[in-house]
């Protein structure tokens, strides 16, 4: 059997047309999806046609898209109901196309993960796959003065939420702890030997290196998992054996701000995915799969 590849080549195009006529309009709107081709590695990695994936804060749906074209089925958990509605209509969109695997999605906090899923899946999980927010805002999208006719740069599409109950608006300990939570009960949802990837980047606050990746890693240990990879996950392109970023407008803007600060940082080309599995000498009863898509 060959061993798994380290470095997933997860951005041979650029992330809008990844989902070009994939997910539905509007789904651009979220600022932090996950990269299509990051969900659909892991799942290709990990599973099998037929298994089942879980995403426990699943935004527009992206896991829960890929998991179904590739022929499993797929259950999400999403807090906010406006990106549920999103998920929700991103399944039946994969349907129309064709895919045949099913999936739902069920709206809620993901810390309440063991009781928004039904009991019949507990235990018969084989893939989650997932991400924890990374503050209340994200780099977003731009409209320049061509588009909207006014002078400078308007940004638009970059806050989770306004809630601020969501996880996106809570200090690093707090974030981490809640995480910490949701992974537990991803690790009751998990088959024995059901893998868990997360993807996650560090980032800076006011000049100083934040080791998310780290963090989670203790956290998935914390909540019972047992890690056996870390991989890198491109979010830039591969070509004549040279990387080619693909940065937004504002990673683009920040990494030059903080270089005429004298801060020699660089734009980010990869996220780091952590691979952790639930120990498999756990007992398990007979459950059947019937999922249905909502």
């Amino acid at each position: 059997m060959p061993f798994p590849l380290s470095v997933w080549n997860t951005a041979p195009t650029s992330a809008p047309a990844q989902r070009k006529g994939r997910y539905v309009p509007g789904s651009a709107a979220h600022p932090a999806k996950m990269l299509p081709a990051i969900a659909a590695h892991a799942i290709t990695t990990y599973t099998k046609p037929g298994d089942l994936a879980l995403d426990p804060m699943c935004g527009i749906g992206t896991t829960l898209v890929e998991a179904v074209h590739q022929g499993r089925h797929a259950l999400g958990t999403e807090y906010e109901t406006r990106w549920a509605h999103l998920a929700a209509a991103n399944l039946r969109h994969a349907d129309a196309q064709g895919a045949t695997g099913s999936g739902a999605v069920y709206c809620g906090d993901a810390r309440r993960l063991a009781t928004l899923i039904p009991g019949e899946f507990h235990g018969t999980v084989d893939l989650v796959v997932t991400s924890p927010p990374y503050g209340a805002s994200a780099h977003g999208q731009v409209r320049s003065s061509r588009e909207t006719g006014e002078r400078g740069v308007v940004k638009k599409d970059y806050r989770y939420s306004h809630d601020r109950a969501n996880l996106a608006h809570v200090g690093l300990e707090q974030l981490l702890q809640a995480f910490t939570e949701i992974l537990t009960h991803c690790r009751h949802l998990l088959r024995p030997g059901g893998h868990a990837v997360i993807t996650t980047r560090p980032w800076r606050e006011r000049g100083e290196l934040i080791d998310l990746p780290s963090a989670v890693l203790a956290a998935a240990q914390a909540a019972g998992l047992i890690p056996i990879e870390r991989c890198v996950a491109l979010l830039a392109g591969v070509r004549d054996n040279r990387l080619i970023a693909r940065p937004s407008f504002f990673q683009m803007k920040n990494v030059r701000d903080a270089r005429r600060a004298g801060l020699p940082l660089a734009v980010i080309a990869h996220e780091d995915t952590l691979v952790v599995r639930r120990p498999k000498n756990a007992r398990l009863g007979s459950v059947k799969l019937t999922v249905v898509l909502e």
